[in-house]
């Protein structure tokens, strides 16, 4: 493809594929206010020179046409063959599919959506300085459905999954709060408390070093349950040890002691006692003496 003009015509074209665009709009994309006396001449030899291109390397498949439609041009593209097209499909999908209840086919097609980004959107552009709301607001999207795919996993315990991506992504916006409030949820279930409080520190210090701005409400109640080991922040609800596992016997003294212990539950010799038993009585050195003891259990494995 040829230098700027051209190349920023047809990325700009692609942005709005299958619509009209008016040549004034073409020229405030590429020269904004200060666009040359020549500009709307220079439109058309661009468009010229994609013609070309396109004509070179027609796919009778999936053709693509660039016509002249007053008061501009249209780029005519079949949209599955142009990803900005699959992407918005693919979230639009999987966000309908999450919000179904089908939460493993969402986060696939979330994923899938993702995956069709191999960097920025027409970084050639960007590199040299172009800077249109449009492509903003697709790296907004972008941001925000990797925020969704974030949030899912970590509602489906994958939080170890996703912690490297999550802690790269939260590096290229250290004032997303959003993005740091994942990233700690993430740590902290990862048993990384101080990181967790570090990362909030972080965001904390950029939004007030440029913006003047204290956390969110959301944000700083997250951090103050991290402090406080809220139990609401496990991904599992329950209780960490579902089971107790005993002293293993180390003499055979102990040994003989345990196997005299009376079971609970359960006549003598019946050999199905219900794995818990009673020590009737402890013994202690000192002035205590030796004292019985109501119901002292162990709860056996």
């Amino acid at each position: 493809m040829g230098g700027f003009n051209q190349r920023a015509t047809a990325g700009f074209l692609l942005l709005h594929a299958n619509e009209i665009i008016p040549t004034s709009k073409l020229m405030h994309a590429l020269w904004g206010y200060e666009a040359p006396t020549t500009s709307r001449k220079m439109i058309q030899n661009a468009v010229s020179g994609l013609r070309k291109i396109l004509e070179q390397q027609l796919d009778p498949a999936a053709p693509v046409t660039l016509t002249t439609c007053a008061p501009g041009y249209r780029l005519t593209v079949d949209e599955e063959q142009l990803d900005l097209f699959r992407f918005h499909r693919l979230v639009g999908q999987g966000r309908s599919r999450l919000a179904a209840g089908q939460r493993e086919s969402g986060l696939a097609d979330l994923r899938a959506a993702l995956a069709l980004w191999r960097g920025p959107a027409l970084a050639d552009l960007s590199e040299a300085g172009v800077a249109w709301p449009e492509l903003a607001a697709l790296q907004g999207v972008r941001l925000s459905v990797f925020e969704d795919c974030v949030q899912e996993s970590l509602d489906q315990g994958r939080h170890h999954e996703i912690l490297g991506e999550l802690q790269q992504a939260a590096a290229a916006e250290p004032a997303g709060e959003r993005l740091c409030g994942l990233l700690m949820l993430a740590l902290y279930r990862c048993g990384r408390q101080h990181d967790a409080l570090a990362a909030y520190q972080r965001t904390r210090t950029v939004l007030l070093d440029f913006f003047g701005l204290d956390p969110g409400r959301e944000l700083r109640e997250l951090e103050h349950a991290i402090l406080n080991h809220d139990v609401t922040l496990t991904h599992d609800a329950g209780p960490r040890w579902s089971r107790t596992v005993p002293r293993q016997p180390t003499t055979p003294a102990q040994a003989k002691a345990e196997a005299e212990a009376e079971p609970v539950g359960a006549g003598a010799g019946s050999g199905g006692g219900t794995g818990v038993h009673r020590c009737s009585r402890l013994r202690t050195t000192g002035n205590l003496g030796r004292r019985p003891l109501r119901s002292l259990r162990y709860r056996g494995v």
